[in-house]
């Protein structure tokens, strides 16, 4: 007995041995692949996961001159005051139905713009329509501001205009918070549904034609051929990236709503990111702000956990 046990313990390091060295090995013949990988990672490393060092100052009073180690310990103190705070609410709506509207009106509108580009049988037209979809992408959001100050203006817009025009009253439309929300997403969409429909363009490509050859033989219809057939065959990526959008659920887009945001239209307008931006930068609370970008993170981390277990349970496709 106390031979085989001292044949066991010599040929285990062997074998582990030969999987480490027959891994190198595998990783050697690739070599190129993996030194291409290293610059991404290594800019996650260095951007995304050191500074999660930072996030003690959440929870200590922070003091540049002091360090993060050299500053006094608050504890929750910061969440409390955060959640005690008359505009907690204001902002917690404004960021979730800002994102919860986008989600429901701006999302499914990228898979509509691929079928309908995927159905045309005009490749001029086709490839003309995805071109000029794609144009606003591209358009920097200081400049995208900029046209909806000059269109959507009091006294010189064309929309005002137009509403004049058929006997109306002019609407201040950037200074009333009641259209704040309805702006910004609409020209999210018209901004970026184009290029978002590149990926779902994609999928379409793979799907088989005899699909739809042997559908047209059966006597489907071209709606019934999306339904059954289109949609089925990118439904995987619709989930993935739905899953992906939910995780930054709490994250809307910060340059366009500052750009957009006035005393007027506050209200509205005043997210949890802004917010975060203009106590914590230009105030200088440092610590406040690190706890509430902290619980909008948490936040964002429970929604991506909560979307993936529900996808894996209902579907086969999941993040992990």
């Amino acid at each position: 007995m106390k031979s085989v046990k001292t044949d066991t313990t010599i040929t285990m390091p062997r074998s582990h041995s030969k999987k480490s060295s027959g891994l190198l090995r595998q990783m050697g013949k690739r070599l190129d692949l993996y030194l291409m990988l290293l610059l991404p990672v290594t800019w996650y490393l260095v951007f995304h996961y050191a500074p999660l060092y930072g996030l003690q100052i959440a929870f200590k009073n922070f003091n540049p001159a002091k360090g993060i180690l050299g500053s006094s310990w608050e504890g929750f103190s910061h969440f409390e005051r955060f959640f005690n705070s008359y505009y907690f609410w204001r902002l917690l709506w404004n960021t979730l139905s800002i994102n919860l509207f986008s989600l429901l009106l701006a999302f499914p509108i990228p898979i509509l713009l691929a079928l309908i580009i995927n159905e045309i049988r005009n490749k001029t037209f086709s490839k003309w329509l995805q071109n000029i979809t794609y144009i606003p992408h591209f358009i920097s959001v200081v400049v995208i501001v900029g046209i909806l100050n000059v269109f959507l203006s009091p006294h010189t817009g064309p929309v005002n205009l137009l509403i004049e025009a058929f006997g109306g009253t002019p609407i201040r439309f950037l200074e009333e918070a009641g259209w704040f929300k309805t702006i910004f997403i609409s020209s999210n969409i018209w901004q970026n549904m184009g290029w978002q429909s590149i990926i779902y363009i994609a999928a379409l490509s793979g799907v088989n034609p005899h699909l739809y050859e042997a559908a047209k033989m059966d006597g489907a219809s071209r709606l019934r051929r999306i339904w059954h057939i289109s949609l089925p065959g990118i439904a995987p990526v619709v989930i993935i990236l739905l899953i992906l959008d939910i995780g930054h659920f709490m994250n809307v887009g910060f340059e366009k709503i500052l750009l957009m945001q006035n005393n007027l239209n506050l209200e509205s307008s005043d997210v949890i990111s802004t917010f975060v931006y203009t106590t914590g930068i230009l105030k200088g609370e440092y610590s406040y702000t690190a706890a509430i970008g902290l619980f909008n993170s948490i936040i964002n981390l429970l929604l991506l956990l909560l979307v993936n277990r529900i996808a894996r349970k209902t579907s086969e496709t999941s993040l992990w």
